[in-house]
């Protein structure tokens, strides 16, 4: 980790006051002390549904009816907002080309680059040449990071259960940005293939991650072919990774009740998928490269004549196979529990979910009806902890989101310090959600040290002490006016969700 820097003392004052906060956060409820179980239950739809309160948003609970009501009908403009476009709000839009316009110019980027390569040494084409290096791909992933912190911070743009949705799905499917053929193609990514079916059925958003070109390139798919198949003068086959995370991760669950012959017997089905960099859709089924032969999953037999369907269609049943299992199910619903109600949830909950999932046809409004509607949900005794990214969200959301470029730099890095980077999560898994995970004392330092730094604005941030304990409110107050902004978003009553 860097060196801490050296602070002027207000802010360590500031630290101080936090410090002795702290205490109330070790296995307390949040907000028990509020004498509103309305306030209470506000807080929890905004900050579980969303990234936490605003102005506006507390505006729509109470025109609504409350909470429990605003939860129900933001599940409804959630889908509705999913069917459109995605709104930039000013962010730079490259990231949301067209694939085969994001794919010819990450060609470019490419062949620059192997030029400078090539003339390493020359004085005089490298001048030609200049000096910086062409940036592309960085360039469009960093719009895209800066997109997901607008979404997630200004419901005025993005609904809020849409990117909370966004982001759930992400982790759940996740691709890496560190991976260079991603990185062009991360944002197209989530704004084509994860955010459009945030709110729909599970098999649909499923096979629409297994055939965008950034998971085909993360997992390796895209260079997976029939054993002995000749590419040139090299002889070819398969490669098992996105096979594996299908079934280890994006389905079953590593007790799914699979075994290694059916990963193997997967992977055969899905070769010959690929990237094709010409396409709208940036994939194509590269049917030469396609083991035709006969293959068994799960006990079910595809290709090879036993079945109707054969090449491309043996991928997508097996997909919407694994979709539909009971496994995955249990899977999926024991995730969104922990994500929206507690990081060990009552059992009795996941299998209502899992029952939902299953009767609905893995439709994921009807999940959350179901979760919404459930005691679990609103109860005060499951807690929840802010990861980097929900402190960050909220934080923002709470100031009116990133006003100018370095309150993006500034977040960016310190989501990526904190260990939790946009669309930088380097494994196949998602990062954890769980308190044990993120609640640490030089995490909870540069936290308040975040939130201080954002309220040198001086934004007005008074709505929130309606959220916050006495004892809590009591120190801040005993501090000075231009400080206390920065405290009530680093205080523990906003470290929970």
């Amino acid at each position: 980790m860097p060196n801490t820097p050296r602070r002027p003392e207000f802010f360590r004052r500031a630290f101080a006051v936090l410090g002795m906060a702290l205490a109330v956060m070790a296995g307390s409820a949040a907000h028990a002390d509020d004498p509103s179980a309305e306030t209470a239950a506000t807080w929890r739809a905004l900050s579980r549904l969303g990234y936490g309160p605003t102005p506006a948003l507390i505006e729509q609970v109470q025109r609504a009816g409350g909470a429990r009501a605003w939860a129900l009908r933001e599940i409804d403009a959630a889908f509705a907002a999913s069917q459109k476009p995605i709104p930039l709000a000013g962010v730079p839009g490259g990231f949301n080309a067209p694939l085969p316009e994001i794919f010819e110019r990450y060609r470019e980027e490419r062949e620059q680059r192997r030029e400078r390569r090539d003339v390493k040494g020359d004085a005089a084409l490298t001048a030609m040449l200049g000096d910086a290096p062409p940036r592309y791909s960085a360039q469009v992933a960093r719009q895209a990071a800066a997109w997901r912190l607008t979404s997630c911070s200004r419901p005025d743009v993005e609904s809020p259960l849409l990117a909370r949705l966004t982001e759930f799905w992400f982790n759940h499917l996740n691709v890496s940005s560190d991976k260079g053929t991603v990185k062009p193609l991360v944002g197209h990514y989530v704004a084509h293939a994860i955010r459009p079916h945030a709110l729909g059925r599970f098999d649909e958003l499923l096979l629409t991650s297994a055939r965008h070109p950034a998971m085909l390139n993360y997992l390796d798919q895209a260079q997976s072919v029939a054993e002995g198949t000749v590419q040139g003068e090299r002889r070819r086959g398969l490669n098992e990774n996105y096979a594996r995370e299908l079934m280890e991760l994006h389905t079953l669950g590593v007790n799914g009740g699979y075994t290694q012959a059916d990963v193997r017997e997967l992977a055969r089905m899905l070769t010959g998928w690929t990237v094709d960099p010409q396409s709208a859709s940036g994939f194509r089924f590269a049917a030469r490269r396609h083991d035709s032969g006969a293959k068994t999953v799960l006990g079910q037999r595809f290709g090879g004549g036993s079945n109707a369907h054969s090449g491309e269609a043996e991928g997508i049943d097996a997909i919407r196979m694994l979709a539909a299992r009971p496994a995955t199910a249990r899977r999926v619903a024991l995730r969104l529990a922990q994500w929206f109600v507690a990081d060990a949830p009552p059992p009795a909950l996941v299998d209502e979910l899992a029952r939902t999932f299953q009767t609905s046809g893995g439709d994921t409004r009807a999940v959350l009806r179901a979760l919404v509607q459930s005691p679990a949900f609103w109860n005060p005794a499951h807690q929840l902890f802010k990861t980097p990214y929900d402190f960050a969200c909220s934080a923002l959301a709470a100031v009116g989101g990133p006003q100018d470029e370095r309150d993006v730099q500034q977040t960016l890095g310190q989501l990526q310090n904190a260990g939790q980077g946009v669309h930088r999560w380097p494994t196949p898994d998602g990062y954890k959600t769980d308190r044990a995970t993120w609640l640490a004392p030089e995490a909870l330092t540069r936290r308040a040290d975040f939130a201080l730094q954002l309220a040198r604005r001086e934004p007005p941030v008074d709505f929130l002490a309606r959220f916050a304990q006495p004892a809590t409110l009591q120190r801040i107050q005993a501090q000075p006016a231009k400080l206390r902004a920065g405290l009530l978003l680093a205080s523990p009553d906003f470290m929970n969700k």
